[in-house]
């Protein structure tokens, strides 16, 4: 089978966003996403449970920001299977709610296009390609769609994002250039994988370590950051309880979390970090 020809888009490595569609069964995927991403189920089996985890996290936080008032949301790094997530959730506790999702990935940006012609509002979603490590760009992009009012409160959400940034670029900075952008009483959410700070047998670390080695083969490496890194994104932010914890630490109470339930008894085996803040 042929894969499609895509302008501006990497023929020839695999793609994290691709790879993360095929761990939770999509069909954006090409041959060498799913090679590679054989090799990372081959080291950590569980690893379409840590993503399902984090989709979870997401729903968990948009039910959390609807409930304190929110009704814009920008999720920036959608990426493929997450695309759809924040609006549904939305759309079902408030009809009115508005979000603008964000990827560099151009499948990904494509498959959300067709999603939100099949079933979303123009005056309320839209979805634009942009790189995450611009503030500007991205800040710019989603405002042009006019489907966000910058004078009012928006939840910015960072779900399994933050860690496709480079250690050797200045993470903060970036996430700092946002947090500045945000109106008062906005909310900051965030998810980062880790192969630091594990509380796990060291054969399951050294598989974890060994994942994210594969991903340097792709077209998009993930980089792990620790505790303090990750919480340092927050700022001055004012932080939600419990902070910043393992991904199922996070207010199960918001929405059923039946995947997240599985880590509950050693919850750095979802290898997340997470937490959400306010702007005051």
């Amino acid at each position: 089978m042929t894969e499609p020809d895509h302008d501006g888009v990497d023929l020839d490595r695999p793609n994290a966003v691709r790879m993360y569609d095929y761990y939770l069964g999509g069909t954006g995927n090409w041959a060498m996403d799913r090679a590679l991403g054989d090799r990372v189920l081959a080291e950590v089996p569980v690893a379409p449970l840590i993503g399902r985890a984090n989709l979870e996290f997401l729903e968990r936080v948009v039910r959390f920001c609807v409930r304190n008032g929110i009704d814009q949301f920008l999720d920036v790094g959608s990426g493929g299977p997450a695309v759809g997530t924040v609006h549904r959730i939305a759309d079902s506790l408030d009809p009115a709610s508005r979000c603008v999702y964000v990827d560099r990935e151009q499948v990904a940006v494509a498959h959300g296009q067709l999603l939100l012609e099949r079933e979303g509002d123009p005056e309320r979603h839209a979805i634009v390609r942009a790189d995450q490590r611009d503030p500007d760009a991205v800040w710019r992009a989603a405002l042009g769609t006019g489907v966000l009012d910058r004078t009012r409160p928006i939840a910015l959400i960072f779900c399994a994002a933050l860690h496709f940034i480079p250690n050797d670029e200045p993470a903060d900075e970036i996430v700092a250039g946002y947090r500045k952008r945000l109106p008062a009483g906005s909310y900051l959410a965030i998810s980062h994988a880790t192969y630091d700070d594990l509380d796990v047998p060291a054969d399951y670390a050294a598989s974890i370590r060994a994942a994210f080695e594969l991903y340097e083969r792709s077209g998009t490496p993930a980089f792990s950051r620790r505790y303090d890194e990750i919480a340092s994104f927050f700022g001055d932010f004012e932080m939600v309880e419990p902070g910043v914890v393992w991904l199922p630490q996070w207010r199960l109470d918001e929405a059923p979390s039946p995947v997240t339930q599985k880590f509950v008894a050693r919850p750095s085996i979802s290898i997340g970090w997470c937490g959400v803040g306010r702007k005051p």
